[in-house]
């Protein structure tokens, strides 16, 4: 796969567009996720394993990490499933797993994702993926 800029956290300008529309009411986060081999906690020492694991298994840490914080703030995850190659989309791109998340709103996904008890686990997240991509979607007609 060519190199390409990845895509780990939101910009300031994707975070700030994200609060300033106007979407209102349920959002469901659409996430593709592709893993590191294995994972890198040089920026969380702190969180590290006692032995080097696969990215997939500092994900599985994050989520088991993230699942109170999710729930509390009205937040649900509706699928994980293992991704692959696209069928219409580039060619050399795949993704190990795709996940939809929903939250009731805009600003409950806000305070989830500012949660300090939330965060305090985020390096596992860091830890696990080499790239990713964050899509929200708002149900609603189309045309």
């Amino acid at each position: 796969m060519p190199v390409s800029k990845t895509y780990l956290d939101p910009t300031q300008e994707s975070g700030r567009d994200f609060y300033l529309n106007d979407m209102s009411g349920p959002i469901v986060m659409l996430n593709l996720l592709r893993f590191r081999e294995v994972a890198d906690y040089s920026a969380s020492p702190e969180l590290a394993p006692a032995e080097p694991i696969s990215g997939a298994k500092a994900y599985e840490h994050y989520m088991k990490h993230t699942q109170p914080f999710l729930q509390a703030s009205g937040g649900e995850v509706l699928f994980m499933g293992k991704g692959g190659s696209f069928l219409i989309g580039p060619t050399d791109e795949k993704w190990d797993a795709v996940m939809l998340v929903k939250q009731q709103s805009k600003d409950s996904f806000m305070a989830f994702a500012q949660n300090e008890g939330y965060l305090k686990g985020i390096g596992h997240r860091t830890a696990a993926l080499a790239d990713s991509r964050l899509l929200p979607i708002q149900e609603g007609k189309m045309w």
